[in-house]
Formats: C-alpha cells, structure tokens, sequence
C-alpha cells in the first residue's frame, strides 16, 4: 500500500500560537513527522499580559505540563473571572465568574429559582451565589480539594491564569525543541505556489533557504502571510458590531497583591484591561479610533494605571472578524492570522487551543479531502460567530447614552441569533446553548444580569417548591458558598506557598 500521510509540517510564526501548535503537534504526531518552525527574533509578538479561561488546562494536561511548573515559569497567577465596571450604567460592577452558579433542582438551573425568590425579596445579587464571584473581590483563592465533601464548591473551583505570554511561548519551545521540532531563524521572502493546484509548496528566506512542506500553519500574526498574501482567502469583518479597532498596551509596577481575577473597566471609547502577573501588571486599552484619537486614549490608558508604567504603551491597530476559510488548500491559520476576537472575555488563547484540536481531530493525508477542509471550516466559523455574539451582548447591553461611542453600541442593529437570545431571556430567564458553542449558560446568564436584561418571569416548575422552602433554600446556597470562601486562603498567599516563580527566571 502507497504510504499517504503527511510526514512534513511546516509552522510560519512563532509566539504563542506558533508554539502552541509546535508542541502539541510534537506530542500528538511524534517523530514519525518533520515538523519544522520558522520565525524571526525581529519581528515582535502581541501581549504584554495573557488573561485566559479554563480551557488552558486541558491543553497544559495534554502535555503533561504540571499547573504549578507552568505559573512558576510563567510569572503566573490564577483567575476565577472577569469583573466588569462600568458597563451596564456608570457605577456597575459584576463578575462574570467561572464554574457554576447554586445548583441546579430537577431539570430547572438554579437561576430560575432566583428569579422567583428576587421578586420575592428574598434573595440577594445573582453572584452571591456563586464561589467565584464572592472569592474574586475577597481576593481569595485555592484549586480543588479532594478532601471536600461530594457537591461542595470547593469539590470543583473553575479558573484561568494570567500569565507571561511571551515566557509562555520560550516555554513551549523548549519542550517542542526536546521533542524533535526545528526552529530556523528568519523572515519569509516568497511563498511558491504548486501552478496548477495553488497550493503552498514551498516558503523562501530572505536568506535563500527553500523550506519545502506538506502541510503548512500560518502563524504569522494579523500579517496572514500564507493564508492571505499568498492564498488572498479574504475575510470577514464584524466591526459593525465590534467596533474597537485600535489597542494600547502597557505594562506597570505592580503594586499590592495580585487579583484573581481580570478587570475589564468601560472607558468613554470602549474599556480598559488590567491582568496581574506576579512581577507586574499588564494594562491595555480597547478602544474606538472612530471616537477618540490615539493621544487621547493614552492618556486615559495611563491614567488609570496602579503604579508606575513600564516602558511606552504599544499601539495596535487591528480589524475585528475571520478568514472566509481557517483551512484553505494545504494551509491552515491559527491565531491572528486566522482571526481577531478582542479581548473582552481572553478567548484569543483558547481559539488557537480549539484550532489545534480540530485540525488534530480532522488530520488529513496527503489528498487533503475537502470533506476534512470543509468540515473545519464549518466549525470554526461556528466557533467564531457565537463567541462574536456574546461579545456584542456586553456592547449592547447597556443604558449608557453618556459618550457617543456607548450610545452608538447601545443603538446598534445586532445579529437575529442574539436579538432571540435576549428576547427569551427577558421574557423568563431562559437560555439554551447552541450546540458546542463555547459560552455556556451560565455566562450568558451572568452578563445578562450584570447588564440589567432582567427577565419578566421564570419558569411554571419553579412554583412547585412552596415559598418559604424557595428562601430557606437561597439563604442556605448563600450560606454555603460564603462559608466555602472563609475557608479560601488569600490568592497571595497561596502563589507563595505553591507556585511562587523564581527570581531567576528571565
């Protein structure tokens, strides 16, 4: 039999995607295939402080990297969720925590009985009720306990980490490069393109070097060297919706303990991230250029700073949306170059993680069927539409008419798929998940509250528990989960009892 798999894997770009793609095809494919990267220590990457969500630690148990190795050599901390400020009406603050909210009763979630027992009286903020939200202000924090009892929040704590993304990335090319990945030095010059089929067949160094593949990764950052410039895929825009367009970032002195959990405060133009690191704090501004000029938002930027900033803000100018194709011919796009989601909600990591494990789950041999191409084109584009739509509901969501960049988001057509979300939550606090999109119910149900969609009734079961069980019951959840928290040691103390990194690392 003719052997028909792909044996020669060529990564464009390094930083966090190349890397990420790098190890994980190293520990999945193993040295049965060439897998080569090529980058240039002259072009910079993007990130001066990752946020992400908890998806990480399925890719980091994929490679058997330990929780406390990674923060240690990541300047790492731990992040239960996302405060937002600002956005619903000026003076708001909710978390939109990770993990769970109560617990579910039958076949009802347990916001359904909070909407009753709100209209009752008798029951406090929705995030009172869940462990993360109460232990992010409080600044608490500790993983799971295997000693808790079966049903208790300390049983299962969702988090996400704050880290280093460019130590992230030196990481992983250390364990790519011990597994049989070459790394070459250098910038693209040409891309050769087989003349009949169009597909990629070799890059070309400035240098002169030829590196010939079989399948090739675009890693290469908004620039889509091989997706775009050589392939022209087009793409899809959604600033319409989005319309940030522009970032600043900057990082500062850190200054008090580390937070666990991200701030995503509202700015006049659009919002302000702060994500602490153990040695620093990173520091962003997302914004309208459309709005306020550049000088202006650095100006906020460094307004709003904890302590002292750390070199000059980086500018970035980007266009919100996705390749009409991740995967064209024999070239897949992972990260930037497959698409931009701002940062609101830290999706950007988990996009190139569930980039990877599609194209792993969807491997090809050397025919490249488009049933395979086609398939990963569909999901990804799944992927990419109701992440959109679920950042647009912290957009729209508001009553803020007081600048013109809000009034405009206020106003603003959206996409019908998230007008009947809206409209069968107002109505009764419903929502279903589509599918394996990535958000599940509980973040929807969390910004929706946040940002005041506050649904008109619940659903008929909940009135089968009598009244006073329905109190007995939310003062008793909230009994739980505020005990749960007292039990939680400081987030500070916890990185330097576990995870502390050391002062040697670079």
């Amino acid at each position: 039999m003719i052997d028909s798999r792909i044996r020669n894997i060529v990564i464009v770009g390094g930083g966090t995607a190349g890397w990420m793609a790098a190890a994980a095809f190293a520990k999945v494919l193993g040295a049965d295939y060439s897998i080569r990267l090529v980058e240039s220590e002259e072009i910079g990457t993007v990130g001066v402080g990752e946020g992400t969500v908890p998806h990480l630690k399925l890719f980091n148990n994929l490679l058997g990297i330990d929780d406390v190795e990674f923060v240690k050599n990541t300047q790492g901390t731990f992040k239960l969720g996302v405060q937002f400020n600002d956005w619903g009406r000026l003076g708001d603050s909710y978390v939109h925590g990770f993990g769970t909210i109560g617990h579910d009763v039958g076949l009802l979630p347990f916001h359904q009985y909070w909407i009753k027992a709100r209209q009752m009286g008798r029951a406090a903020d929705i995030g009172a009720y869940s462990l993360n939200t109460v232990a992010a202000p409080r600044g608490r924090f500790m993983p799971s306990a295997t000693d808790a009892p079966p049903g208790s929040p300390l049983a299962n704590v969702a988090y996400a980490y704050h880290f280093d993304a460019g130590r992230y990335a030196r990481y992983l090319r250390g364990y790519a490069e011990q597994r049989g990945v070459c790394r070459t030095e250098g910038k693209v010059a040409q891309t050769v393109l087989h003349p009949d089929s169009g597909f990629v067949e070799a890059i070309v160094l400035e240098s002169g070097e030829q590196i010939d593949g079989e399948l090739f990764i675009d890693c290469s950052g908004f620039r889509g060297l091989l997706i775009e410039q050589a392939l022209h895929t087009g793409y899809l825009d959604f600033s319409h919706w989005l319309p940030c367009d522009r970032a600043l970032a900057v990082a500062c002195e850190k200054v008090g303990p580390p937070t666990p959990y991200t701030r995503a405060s509202a700015r006049p133009a659009g919002w302000q991230w702060r994500i602490p690191l153990q040695h620093r704090t990173g520091n962003g501004y997302v914004y309208s250029s459309a709005h306020v000029s550049d000088d202006e938002a650095t100006a906020t930027l460094l307004g709003h700073l904890d302590g002292k900033p750390i070199g000059e803000p980086r500018l970035l100018r980007f266009t919100t949306g996705v390749r009409r194709q991740a995967w064209n011919r024999n070239v897949v796009a992972l990260g930037l170059a497959g698409g931009f989601m701002e940062p609101l909600e830290s999706t950007s990591i988990y996009m190139i993680q569930s980039g990877i494990a599609r194209l792993l789950n969807l491997f090809p041999q050397r025919d490249f069927s488009p049933v395979l191409i086609e398939r990963y084109n569909a999901q990804s584009r799944f992927e990419y539409e109701h992440i959109r739509d679920f950042l647009i509901l912290h957009y729209h969501a508001t009553e803020r008419d007081d600048t013109p960049f809000w009034n405009q988001c206020r106003t603003m057509s959206i996409p019908p798929q998230l007008i009947d979300n809206i409209r069968l939550f107002r109505d009764s606090g419903r929502f279903f998940r589509d599918g394996e999109e990535m958000f599940a119910v509980v973040s929807w149900v969390q910004v929706m509250l946040g940002q005041h969609i506050v649904p008109q009734n619940y659903h008929p079961l909940v009135d089968q528990m009598p009244d006073a069980e329905l109190a007995e019951f939310m003062a008793s959840v909230g009994h739980v989960v505020t005990s749960c928290v007292d039990a939680m040691p400081p987030h500070q103390a916890f990185i330097d009892r576990c995870c502390r990194a050391s002062a040697l690392v670079a």
